[in-house]
């Protein structure tokens, strides 16, 4: 049987900032609302999303005798994160400032598994980050570490929205687990909703891709024209006005320390990036998964 205490120090150690226990099941609450948002077209060009909804609430039928998820998170909040100055027309998500999480998380969870299995040696299981089809915002409620927000964001107590998730789905359980987080969350503030200028803030914590700033700048456009308010790479709008991130603490793991400062960065500058420079700057960050030709053409529109 796993140690739940055990299993969280080491999380703290290959250094995540939080780390959560929840037994694997069914969230069939979580998949008849997904399934709601799907059926009214809410994912728009977010194909990807309608595959393997079946999985996506279920860890069991990702992992075979899954028993236990640890979902660990990490603060990649930086003073970019703060919001840009007046007029800036070629901002940039924080996140994406940095080296890509995908690789970052995915090492660190190797390294939590390596040290797991010193003590487990039979242990079995596998990690996963962002790219599966899994429930990992609703994963990390089950494990105690937030709440979903209205932007429909994982929200921390003590990191607010500027954190990233990677989970380990185990096949033995542990001798005890944490629990979603009692309280009223996020209260009757609406900031989030008021925030974002497209309207993709919906009630009850969904979002339409069809007119949300991100998916317009790196996902396969929607049909729907909108403003991008000066994004060229996803958008922080949704988050830097959110009171739980007011005071919460800048990053502590250097693998998150920014790559790029696009707050000093102009349209022109941009424009007059080549590919070469690109891919020496930016080569290692989730901008490549766009490309400087849309990021150029976002900036035009």
């Amino acid at each position: 049987m796993l140690s739940h205490s055990h299993i969280k120090q080491l999380a703290s150690e290959v250094g995540f900032d939080l780390c959560g226990l929840a037994p694997c099941r069914h969230l069939s609450d979580n998949e008849a609302w997904f399934r709601f948002w799907l059926d009214h077209g809410y994912q728009s060009s977010l194909s990807y999303m309608e595959e393997n909804t079946e999985k996506r609430f279920d860890p069991r039928k990702l992992v075979e005798n899954a028993k236990t998820a640890v979902v660990c998170a990490v603060s990649y909040k930086s003073r970019i994160s703060g919001g840009y100055p007046a007029g800036h027309r070629a901002k940039v998500a924080s996140y994406a400032c940095n080296r890509d999480y995908h690789k970052t998380l995915k090492k660190m969870l190797k390294d939590l598994t390596r040290r797991l299995k010193e003590a487990y040696p039979d242990l079995e299981g596998r990690a996963f980050v962002d790219t599966a089809p899994l429930s990992e915002k609703q994963l990390a409620v089950e494990a105690g570490l937030g709440w979903i927000g209205r932007q429909s964001l994982l929200v921390t107590p003590r990191l607010g929205t500027y954190v990233l998730l990677g989970e380990l789905i185990l096949c033995d359980e542990a001798d005890r687990y944490d629990r979603p987080l009692e309280g009223v969350h996020c209260g009757a503030c609406h900031r989030c909703v008021d925030a974002c200028p497209n309207h993709a803030v919906l009630p009850e914590r969904m979002i339409d891709t069809n007119r949300c700033i991100s998916c317009h700048t790196i996902e396969r456009e929607p049909r729907l024209e909108v403003d991008l308010h000066g994004w060229i790479f996803g958008c922080d709008m949704c988050q830097a006005c959110c009171p739980y991130n007011r005071h919460t603490p800048l990053h502590r793991n250097p693998a998150f320390d920014p790559i790029i400062d696009p707050t000093l960065m102009s349209p022109d500058d941009w424009l007059a990036m080549t590919e070469e420079e690109f891919r020496e700057r930016l080569g290692g960050s989730p901008m490549t998964r766009s490309g400087l030709e849309r990021i150029q053409k976002n900036i035009k529109r």
